[in-house]
């Protein structure tokens, strides 16, 4: 069994490799959606060793978080899983709007405590900013329901580095999920330095790029316009086909290592300082035991540069 690890400064141990749930319920993300399956491939996950899941309000609108909550409580193991969800959305008149007000935020804990059918969530986010609460503030409702007891610890995501600092003001942070990736690398300026400074973890979303640098993809590959890839810059003409034959130089690094090139790109940031676990997302359980076999990749000094380079 893996051996656990810290997130940041909190108070959470779990298994590095954990599950980016979005595809658990998300109807409003992917079409035709299995919802037994979405059940069951949370409770391969578990049994497996993952102990670190991430859902939040908006996938399936509250769908999401009644089916993880529900595989859990059927599991019948709540205190062996690290929870953790966001919330900062509502809908007016059919519309999404942005609210991170401390009424607002606490609401929205006591419903995702319902649909997850926990009394406790392990670590809540601040899903977006809103143009109009100081974040602080909106951190400090969250601090509020942190000495409650109803969360254990606090993240943001989707802010801008002014942003995570307002929210952070008070030193009450403890993780950041931002957008990083091996062709979306932003973050290792903009983010890390200040999120290792302040001992707050930093958890990629979009890891693998949307299954582009799972090496699922070749040139022929096209996505129908309902799906998020047809809009997204990297599967797009000439820099599709560019970011396609680097992920083919991932796959001869991979191939010497007798790994597949998704376990190559997660052990990858898994080496970095500022990041202490990713939460790949899946489909099935297959693909849960797949994400961890990265745990059996080490990487060398030497095969760490050679990405760092073939990617900057």
């Amino acid at each position: 069994m893996e051996e656990k690890i810290r997130i940041g400064k909190t108070d959470l141990y779990v298994n590095p490799i954990g599950l980016g749930s979005n595809a658990v319920g998300g109807h409003n993300l992917y079409p035709n959606l299995d919802e037994q399956q979405g059940v069951d491939m949370v409770k391969e996950a578990v049994k497996n060793g993952v102990d670190f899941l991430d859902t939040a309000y908006i996938y399936g609108p509250g769908h999401s978080e009644e089916l993880v909550g529900k595989a859990i409580k059927e599991m019948g193991n709540r205190s062996d899983v690290v929870l953790a969800t966001k919330g900062a959305q509502k809908f007016d008149n059919g519309k999404e709007v942005l609210d991170n007000s401390p009424a607002f935020l606490k609401q929205s804990v006591e419903d995702s405590l319902k649909r997850l059918q926990t009394d406790y969530i392990d670590l809540y986010y601040i899903h977006f900013p809103d143009e109009n609460t100081p974040k602080n503030e909106a951190v400090g409702a969250l601090k509020e329901l942190k000495d409650e007891g109803k969360i254990r610890s606090i993240g943001v995501s989707n802010m801008s580095l002014a942003q995570l600092k307002e929210a952070n003001q008070d030193g009450y942070v403890d993780v950041f999920q931002g957008l990083y990736n091996l062709f979306q690398r932003d973050s290792e300026k903009e983010f890390f330095p200040y999120t290792l400074e302040h001992e707050i973890s930093f958890v990629p979303f979009f890891p693998l790029a949307s299954g582009l640098l799972a090496g699922k993809y070749d040139k022929h590959t096209t996505f129908p316009a309902s799906d998020l890839r047809s809009s997204m810059p990297h599967f797009q003409g000439d820099a599709f086909i560019q970011n396609l034959e680097k992920v083919e130089q991932l796959r001869t690094i991979a191939n010497q290592k007798g790994v597949e090139v998704p376990h190559l790109v997660l052990a990858w940031y898994l080496a970095h300082e500022a990041i202490d676990t990713i939460i790949p997302g899946a489909k099935n359980g297959e693909q849960v035991k797949s994400n961890l076999k990265t745990l059996e990749v080490n990487i060398s000094k030497q095969e760490f540069d050679k990405i760092d380079k073939l990617f900057a």
